[in-house]
């Protein structure tokens, strides 16, 4: 039996990452769901998609988005205090190379950083927005409530943020698929350990009598 081995490091990393990943997953699926299926209208007349079920009904379309972004934050949140010296070390770099005391990134090494701070603002912005809509009083996203911005603000902002960081988040894993991959692949071999072909424990014939 052959057993793959991951550091506690880096299996923290996946952990983070993953909950990240499922959270953000299930968001951004119920947020598709409410972004093309608004509220509104009266039995098909200014809203033609009233009253249509899919899957679940609009509660708990609604619930699902709500706590499973909830989880996102709270597993985002984590994964960026991990990180911070990485954050920290980058806004450095950052700083100089624009004042032009520091070495110049490739123009890929700009790319990831494009993509990384699209997806950190992206999530900024839903995640405040998302807890507006969480704690304001009123229902969820039917809350009334104006604080600094209208309701209405609010979830535009919640709305177009979110489509930003899916889209962003997208290309950030493509960029990483292979780190993905591969440490997906040792977490669960360090888990279900693979056993040796059947060649192999052949190789050597039967045993002589």
């Amino acid at each position: 039996m052959t057993r793959a081995t991951v550091s506690k490091h880096t299996l923290n990393n996946w952990l983070l990452d993953a909950s990240v990943f499922i959270g953000g997953l299930i968001a951004s699926l119920t947020g598709i769901y409410f972004l093309f299926l608004p509220t509104g209208g009266y039995q098909g007349g200014r809203n033609p998609t009233y009253g249509i079920t899919i899957l679940f009904d609009r509660r708990t379309w609604d619930d699902l988005h709500t706590w499973f972004g909830a989880a996102m934050i709270a597993a985002a949140v984590i994964h960026f205090a991990f990180h911070w010296g990485w954050v920290e070390g980058m806004a450095k770099r950052m700083a100089k190379t624009l004042v032009g005391k520091g070495a110049r990134m490739n123009p890929r090494g700009y790319f990831n950083l494009a993509i990384d701070a699209t997806v950190a603002l992206g999530f900024l912005l839903a995640a405040i927005s998302g807890l507006y809509f969480m704690f304001a009083p009123g229902s969820g996203r039917e809350a009334t409530t104006v604080f600094i911005f209208s309701r209405t603000t609010w979830d535009l902002l919640h709305t177009w943020s979110g489509v930003a960081l899916i889209a962003a988040a997208v290309v950030h894993f493509a960029l990483h698929w292979g780190w993905v991959t591969k440490v997906t692949a040792k977490v669960f071999g360090s888990v279900w350990p693979a056993s040796k072909p059947a060649a192999s424990r052949s190789a050597t014939g039967p045993a002589s009598a």
